[in-house]
């Protein structure tokens, strides 16, 4: 008997995993703070995968590198599932201090757990490496964690220009951190890229 003919045979139990994941557009970030521009965790979560990939890309293209970029975008857009069961922690309530950043890091874990005790038992293994931080090479990590700051600049340097002077504290502590990690990737899209979500449309079309 084929796989095909087994499934069909003997239907694999219901899972809830990816009904899960589809909430994630319900949860808003920047929670404490007044937004001009609202943003959920699942536009968030692409904005991430989009630049993660960029960067790995840029890293192997343009610095010698040798990172699995598909690896890095596909953890990228996992990043943050785990927000589905513990919400939106705010940052600078999450980093007020070890004793929280520790609780957090445990409860974030428990989570990841959780969804990956969502899906099929066939099937976690190969979610595994995506799902749980703690399994990412050091190379996927730090360019995740870069994309996540580079989304948030860019979000920062949007509600600033909307008029909404409540982002500019962040997006300055944004691009210190940004430029204190010194990843050569990271100053090559602040260089070529960044300067385009500041145009208007019709400067985007004009390519100038």
């Amino acid at each position: 008997m084929s796989k095909r003919e087994a499934v069909s045979a003997k239907p694999a139990r219901r899972s809830h995993f990816f009904a899960y994941l589809g909430r994630l557009r319900w949860i808003q970030r920047w929670g404490l703070m007044r937004n001009a521009i609202e943003e959920n965790v699942a536009t968030h979560s692409w904005d991430v995968a989009v630049l993660a990939h960029a960067l790995a890309v840029i890293r192997n293209e343009e610095f010698g590198g040798n990172v699995d970029a598909n690896a890095v975008v596909t953890a990228a857009l996992y990043h943050d599932a785990a927000e589905v069961i513990t919400g939106d922690m705010p940052t600078p309530v999450k980093y007020h201090s070890p004793v929280m950043r520790a609780a957090f890091g445990d409860i974030e874990d428990k989570a990841q757990d959780e969804l990956l005790a969502l899906l099929p038992e066939t099937l976690r293994e190969a979610f595994l490496p995506y799902l749980k931080e703690s399994q990412w090479p050091e190379e996927t990590r730090q360019l995740v964690k870069a994309a996540d700051r580079l989304s948030a600049y860019l979000k920062c340097q949007s509600e600033i220009r909307a008029g909404n002077r409540e982002f500019d504290h962040a997006a300055d502590q944004i691009l210190a951190r940004l430029k204190e990690d010194g990843l050569p990737e990271v100053q090559y899209f602040l260089e070529v890229f960044a300067p385009g979500y500041s145009k208007t449309l019709d400067h985007l079309l004009a390519r100038d």
